[in-house]
């Protein structure tokens, strides 16, 4: 408790008559800071302190995580303001003009959320959120910061993550704390608490919601919408602790009021950090630019949003030696977030009416339709599950949309790069920028965002129409719609026909196709374009004929079923014999079976990249996977599967000659090997399929005689990385969607590169997705990188012996957030190959 009294007597607080709630110490049994605390006992504090001080606190189960731990949050006030906290938060949205029952009244307390631990192996702000519970009941200044502040505490947003890292720990630690950064305890093993259950790292997962964690997160957010929100993490054990004001580049949106109030808020920090003589720093390194991170995110939503960083991370352990020769503790950690934490609330109640008046002003302009140049966006109403997909997202954002009818206009269109007349179908989509989340509206669906500085902590282009593949324009015309969405008519289909058809147009249909398989149903697909009764079916499409399916049970319920599940078009046929195309019985209507499918996972591989596919195939196709860890792939292993997925990493058995010689074995006997992202690039320097393209302008400036452009100033060290760097763009791509990896593609494709490999053109394979000239859609990427970046190929298929191997040189399921890859991805699953 020294180190609780000396940071109490250096903000000047003194303790109310609170004898009787008890600390985190006396309840737990120990100091903060000399052991990990585990969720359960997280939890059951924070149930204590709820229940003893039910006038001043709430508590609420949120959801629970994938492996059935609880989530919760914490609100607490003064006694007045909890008894009438309902109220607050209601007329916290009325500010926000998200709630319209009536006036919002001028009084209301700011909220501030205090979120932590989001990031597992991140662990001593979860600790701190303890403290900073007890203090703020307890701290007689508290008090009156909490007249008219409302404290909203997310104490553990990866619960999962948290007990992986603190379980590990545990169960390696030495009796007394081991400082030296090289012991095991400093050094956890794959896949790390960093990530949930899934291997997501939920920092990148606000906006896009792709976990069950920061959905039930969001969902209460929305449903307050703080003044504050406050990310807490850690970095490196050598790095001293960081807070606001952020780094360059803020997103254009961003107001000058959120800009100068997180400089505030990092000066109000720094005095206490002075006084002690803790180190920080501020401006540098974390920027506030993509959209899905837990400080722009509220920033997006009219919060002042900020990062804070203390050093440590799943290194730090309980004590660990830094490169200064000092040793930090976690109780040292635990102290710097706990002294953020309070010194935020403090500064929030001493602004309050300046933070509720520009909150206040955020919305106001947004429903103006004051941010922006564009005032819709148009979104092709393709009546597939694509477009459905969208409106989930929006939904979820609480981004509102219409629907339009006929009409014309002009805007920017997406997949031409230029500004353009279009036509308005009935039943487009129109996301309007006159609405209270109109600023969020434009971060996501702006076709290009503005960099204020190119040097960005994650990727730079996210734009939805990229992501999801729909035709869009963006327009400065203001086009209203209508709330009621155009009816649908149900598909006819006929009981005693010769075949169900479900065309492959959407991502759905790998839905409908996992389920109806494991169902034992015999499906089968055309490989060619085929016209019935004047409609024009396309590559891909899935047949179900009846009779050779006459012994599966209720077959007209499962497959019609399936359809309205998964929101899929279904149609009937009469006959095999169609009037334009191959017939039901020829070479090209080839026989889907269900594969047995394998995911390598363990040391060497990408945790989030085989999470990924984990996540796909359990959460969303329903399909067994089994995951192998790459040591121990074996023939023996290899021959109980179809197909062998190897996601992004950098696999030591391909260095192993007998090794490869047996994975080549098992592709040529009907294996198919679906390589991504570092294994394509590995695959290529093992002298497998396609070969890493090389550019002329490599193999110059490299420091010969008389050439200066290897001289470089070391204060610009960072700077002179940009031109080889592409943090995150995206480029279109050119498929043949006559070859079964691109089938239901009609429009191009849309790709995230995140580095500069691109592939030469394969001789003896087939390239599916290249590249041309001039094909940066949006995003930032070096002049060099541009250079490299034309004329190669990204997704290619080679047929080796019996099997094939499928390259993907571009992670089509990129934080699960990138829609529009996920068919590329079941077409290499399931299409190719036959």
């Amino acid at each position: 408790m020294k180190h609780y009294l000396v940071l109490l007597g250096l903000l000047l607080l003194t303790v109310c008559g609170m004898g009787q709630l008890k600390s985190p110490e006396q309840f737990l049994g120990y100091p903060l800071g000399s052991q990990y605390t585990p969720h359960w006992k997280i939890v059951n504090y924070f149930t204590y302190v709820a229940k003893e001080m039910g006038d001043r606190v709430s508590l609420e189960k949120i959801g629970e995580t994938y492996e059935g731990r609880p989530l919760y949050l914490a609100c607490l006030s003064a006694a007045a303001n909890m008894r009438n906290i309902e109220e607050i938060r209601k007329n916290n949205l009325r500010l926000a003009g998200v709630l319209t029952d009536k006036s919002a009244a001028d009084n209301n307390p700011v909220i501030v959320w205090l979120s932590y631990n989001v990031h597992g192996n991140e662990p001593s702000s979860s600790e701190a959120a303890m403290l900073t519970l007890y203090q703020l009941l307890t701290l007689q200044s508290a008090q009156a910061w909490l007249q008219n502040t409302v404290v909203v505490i997310d104490p553990c947003l990866n619960p999962d993550g948290r007990d992986r890292y603190v379980n590990w720990f545990n169960s390696v630690r030495s009796k007394i704390p081991d400082p030296q950064p090289v012991t095991r305890e400093h050094n956890e093993p794959w896949p790390g608490g960093r990530v949930n259950h899934y291997n997501f790292d939920m920092n990148r997962d606000w906006a896009w919601q792709t976990q069950t964690e920061t959905r039930s997160r969001i969902r209460k957010y929305m449903q307050w919408l703080p003044q504050i929100h406050c990310d807490y993490h850690e970095q490196g054990y050598n790095e001293p602790y960081y807070f606001a004001p952020a780094a360059e580049p803020f997103h254009e949106v961003i107001t000058p009021w959120q800009r100068s109030f997180q400089t505030d808020i990092g000066k109000n920090h720094a005095k206490y950090f002075d006084a002690k003589g803790w180190l920080y720093f501020t401006k540098e390194r974390f920027d506030l630019f993509y959209p899905s991170y837990g400080d722009t995110y509220p920033v997006y939503n009219g919060s002042i949003g900020m990062t804070y960083e203390q050093g440590g991370h799943s290194r730090g352990g309980l004590a660990v030696l830094t490169e200064d020769g000092d040793t930090l503790t976690l109780t040292d950690r635990v102290m710097h977030h706990y002294t953020t934490g309070i010194s935020t609330v403090e500064i929030a109640s001493l602004n309050a009416q300046k933070l509720l008046s520009n909150f206040r002003q955020f919305y106001a302009d947004a429903m103006a339709g004051k941010v922006g140049e564009y005032k819709t966006y148009v979104i092709r109403n393709t009546g597939n599950a694509r477009t459905a997909t969208l409106l989930q997202l929006l939904d979820k954002n609480h981004i509102k949309y219409q629907y339009a009818s006929t009409g014309t206009g002009n805007g920017y269109n997406y997949f031409t790069g230029k500004t353009e007349n279009f036509s308005l179908s009935n039943g487009d989509i129109l996301v309007s920028a006159y609405q209270p989340h109109g600023v969020m509206a434009k971060v996501l669906f702006e076709p290009r965002s503005r960099l204020s500085d190119s040097a960005t902590y994650d990727i730079t282009a996210w734009s939805l129409p990229y992501v999801h593949g729909l035709q869009c324009w963006a327009t400065a015309q203001r086009i209203a719609g209508s709330d009621n969405a155009p009816a649908i008519p149900a598909p006819v289909v006929n009981r005693d026909g010769y075949a169900y058809l479900v065309e492959w147009k959407s991502f759905n249909a790998a839905f409908l196709l996992s389920d109806l398989l494991q169902k034992g149903v015999k499906i089968r697909f055309s490989e060619k374009r085929f016209i019935q009764d004047g409609h024009e079916y396309q590559p891909g499409t899935l047949i179900i004929i009846r009779p050779l399916n006459r012994l599966v049970a209720n077959l007209d319920k499962l497959v019609e079923d399936a359809a309205a599940k998964y929101q899929v078009g279904l149609s009937s046929i009469n006959s095999g014999f169609v009037d334009k195309g191959a017939d039901f019985g020829s070479p090209d209507v080839k026989s889907l079976a269900a594969p047995r499918i394998a995911c390598l996972t363990g040391e060497g591989v990408g945790s989030n990249a085989a999470g990924e596919v984990w996540y796909l195939f359990e959460q969303q196709l329903n399909y067994p996977l089994s995951l192998i860890n790459s040591r121990d792939l074996r023939p023996d292993v290899l021959n109980k599967y179809d197909v062998l997925i190897m996601p992004d990493g950098n696999y030591r058995f391909l260095n192993d000659k007998d090794a490869a010689a047996g994975l080549r074995n098992w592709i040529q006997q009907g294996g198919k090997l679906i390589a991504l992202e570092g294994a394509v690039s590995q695959l290529a320097s093992n002298d497998w399929g396609p070969k890493l393209k090389k550019n002329d302008a490599d193999e110059k400036g490299d420091g010969r005689k008389g050439d200066y452009t290897a001289l470089h100033r070391y204060e610009d060290r960072e700077r002179d990385a940009l031109p080889g760097s592409i943090p995150g763009a995206i480029y279109k791509v050119e498929l043949d969607n006559s070859h079964p990896l691109a089938f239901g593609y009609t429009n191009p494709y849309f790709t995230l590169k995140q580095d500069d490999n691109i592939y030469e053109f394969m001789k003896d394979g087939w390239n599916v997705g290249v590249v041309k000239k001039d094909q940066q859609m949006a995003g930032f990427a070096g002049y060099k990188v541009k250079e490299r970046l034309q004329d190669g190929t990204l997704f290619a298929v080679q047929e080796m012996g019996g099997g094939s191997v499928v390259y993907l040189a571009d992670n089509p399921l990129f934080r699960n957030f990138w829609e529009g890859g996920k068919l590329l991805f079941a077409n290499a699953v399931f299409m190719v190959g036959h």
